[in-house]
């Protein structure tokens, strides 16, 4: 029973998942977009203000610059005034420990000595005594001053009136008397009872340094509302450019104080909108089938939308420039795997919306609109991995001269002209080299096959094809000549001429399973004209069922398994048909079971193979090869096809169909030409 599809339900659902598609991405990109209000300006110190004559709307400071603020910052660390903390317990524990250590005096000297040298050491610690790491570090500048906590009061104390550790078992020795005996001293190691009793006050000193840095006034003027802040023509001199970086840090902070600006908002779901809208129509009008394949809607809609949440996020955190996304390479997978013209429209609807989110929006569209341009012209296809190479050279070169070409419109002068852009050109070229490894990953995601895995697929050493090779040989080589033949047309009509050659290498893979049964692989007698008709034609179908279970077996792509499925379409097993039907002229008979399962041909490709198979396979068995032969056989087959409806469901035109009718012809007449017959020597006499 035929079930016939309700035209409106489907328009309807078409048109639900078109405004699903639209929702989703519109409200995607609106989230992560920066909410930014008011005016966003491009100037520079020493350029020409190039907008009309700036008032202020409302009071705002004139904010230092950040190398100002450091600066001060720098100043107050410079001059800060340590705290440390005076200990009285070290004196009493390690004069108590020299007193107990030599209550029987010093040897070889007098008693005296050991009174003196306690004396000595009193002195020491009642100045202060420091580590010498952190004493070296302050007396870098002996003027330098540290305030001195005795108890609850604090003074100030210039460093040189305190002592390392060091420098205070010096100051012992500077006594005379104690200095006459220093070689006798020297072995009681009297460096052990010199000990820090200077103890620095972290907690406090991290809370005061915090308190002076806090009062440094981040501003050093006002600009009141009403007040003319720069004129047209006018040039950014260093104070107007902190004014205009104040007014715009003023309008950011404002705006960040409300929630959500409903005004900025709703500006961003129209503009956003406008833009998938104007894309789905595109789509809707150019390329309705792409609605038929969900992988490849999927694909679009993630490249239009991921790079405007990356930029908004970099915006947003200020996190590298957003010249070092390779924004080229969404239209690379687009043109690869779709075509030109979707691949542009994609590139420019996504520049578009990411122009939102950035403040240079003028020379952000001409840069990534001509590195979109050079990507979608220089990489026709991708077969090789110099090309991707080669492409982000030209994107690199490209984006560098047209930036140059812009700053020489705006600047007289080249070397006042800002160079950093371009070392984010180059971080770009090189982050498009990922483009290739990421090119599987696209293919595994999507479900779509590139050029160069249809080339490494097309290797005839792997496993299958060797297979193919060994076990059926007559049926690689008819393999190889469809996909030659196949290949040629699909040149000659701007079809994926490797597409179909590869395809056309693995259509008839389920040939292996019964290759004696197939006449290419035969010698001598055809097995099947043992067997019923029925039978027979049930073994010839099969070569189609079992292809494709081979092919999930060796995991061959959709696409792969599209050819082996329909290089038949639906048509019918001819031979043994009409001789089921000659031998049974009275029974009736189940066309089903002398059909192949099909589908017919939906791309042109497939149409392609379908043709070339036939006629390659047919041509075999002209009992002479004369132009007109070929051509009536080409004509005859070929027509067949087309009066069966075998292309019905595919977009190929009847003139494709004539231009393969001529390729065909054409290279079976150059494969089965007349060879000339050399002349025998004539027997001399």
């Amino acid at each position: 029973m035929i079930k016939f599809s309700n035209p409106e339900k489907h328009y309807w659902r078409n048109r639900l998942m078109r405004i699903a598609l639209i929702a989703i991405t519109v409200a995607i990109i609106v989230t992560f977009l920066p909410r930014n209000s008011g005016p966003q300006f491009r100037y520079d110190v020493g350029k020409p203000w190039m907008y009309s004559s700036l008032i202020a709307k409302f009071d705002f400071p004139i904010y230092k610059t950040d190398d100002a603020i450091k600066e001060e910052q720098d100043s107050i660390s410079k001059d800060f005034e340590p705290y440390y903390n005076y200990d009285d317990k070290v004196e009493g524990i390690y004069v108590g420990k020299f007193l107990k250590d030599f209550h029987d005096g010093i040897p070889g000297l007098s008693k005296d000595y050991v009174a003196l040298i306690a004396d000595r050491l009193r002195r020491l610690y009642h100045s202060g005594i420091m580590n010498t790491p952190e004493y070296s570090e302050i007396n870098k500048d002996t003027t330098n001053v540290i305030r001195l906590v005795v108890g609850k009061k604090a003074t100030n104390t210039e460093i040189s009136c305190v002592y390392s550790t060091m420098s205070a078992y010096e100051q012992l020795f500077t006594d005379p008397k104690i200095a006459a005996q220093r070689q006798a001293l020297q072995k009681c190691n009297l460096n052990e009872y010199i000990q820090p009793n200077l103890v620095y006050d972290e907690e406090r000193c991290e809370a005061e340094m915090s308190d002076l840095l806090s009062s440094i006034p981040l501003a050093s003027g006002m600009v009141l509302s009403g007040q003319k802040i720069i004129d047209r023509g006018e040039i950014v001199d260093e104070y107007t450019y902190r004014v205009l970086n104040s007014f715009e840090k003023e309008t950011k902070r404002r705006s960040a104080s409300v929630a959500a600006i409903p005004s900025t908002i709703a500006g961003q779901v129209v503009f956003v909108t406008i833009l998938i809208v104007l894309f789905t129509m595109f789509l809707g009008l150019f390329r309705k089938d792409y609605f038929d394949k969900p992988r490849s809607i999927t694909m679009l809609y993630t490249m239009i939308t991921i790079f405007p949440v990356l930029v908004s996020i970099m915006m947003e955190h200020n996190v590298l420039s957003v010249y070092v996304l390779p924004f080229a390479i969404a239209p690379i997978f687009i043109r690869v795997f779709m075509d030109s013209r979707t691949a542009f429209i994609s590139h420019v609807t996504m520049v578009l919306i990411c122009a939102a989110a950035v403040k240079y929006q003028y020379e952000f569209i001409i840069v990534q609109l001509v590195a979109g341009l050079i990507a979608i012209y220089s990489l026709r296809e991708l077969s090789q991995r110099a090309q991707i190479f080669k492409t982000a050279v030209l994107v690199t070169i490209g984006c560098s001269m047209i930036y140059l070409a812009l700053q020489l419109m705006q600047d007289n002068s080249i070397t006042s002209m800002d160079h950093s852009m371009y070392k984010y050109f180059i971080v770009n070229g090189v982050l498009m080299l990922f483009a290739y490894p990421l090119m599987l990953v696209i293919e595994k995601t999507f479900g779509f096959v590139s050029n160069v895995t249809l080339i490494e697929l097309s290797n005839t050493s792997r496993d299958v094809l060797r297979r193919l090779s060994e076990v059926a040989p007559g049926t690689f080589q008819h393999s190889v000549m469809v996909g030659n033949l196949a290949a040629e047309v699909a040149n000659k009509i701007g079809a994926k001429a490797q597409l179909v050659r590869t395809g056309a290498l693995y259509h008839d893979i389920g040939k292996m399973r019964n290759p004696a049964f197939y006449t290419e692989n035969q010698v001598g007698g055809n097995p099947l004209d043992k067997l019923p008709r029925l039978e027979a034609a049930q073994i010839i179908i099969g070569h189609v069922t079992e292809g494709i279970k081979l092919a999930e077996k060796y995991n061959l792509p959709n696409v792969i398994k599209n050819f082996i499925a329909t290089h038949h379409g639906t048509g019918k097993t001819k031979y043994f048909y009409i001789s089921y039907k000659n031998e049974h002229p009275d029974d009736p008979v189940d066309d089903s079971l002398f059909t192949y399962p099909g589908p017919d041909p939906t791309t042109r490709e497939q149409a392609i193979l379908m043709m070339a198979d036939t006629i390659e396979a047919a041509s075999r068995s002209l009992k002479e090869y004369t132009e007109e032969s070929i051509s009536n056989l080409v004509n005859k087959l070929i027509d067949q096809q087309v009066n069966d409806g075998h292309f019905r469901n595919c977009p190929i035109t009847f003139h494709d169909i004539e231009v393969a009718k001529q390729v065909m012809t054409e290279r079976l007449k150059s494969i089965y030409h007349t060879r000339v017959s050399y002349p025998e020597m004539k027997k001399t006499k």
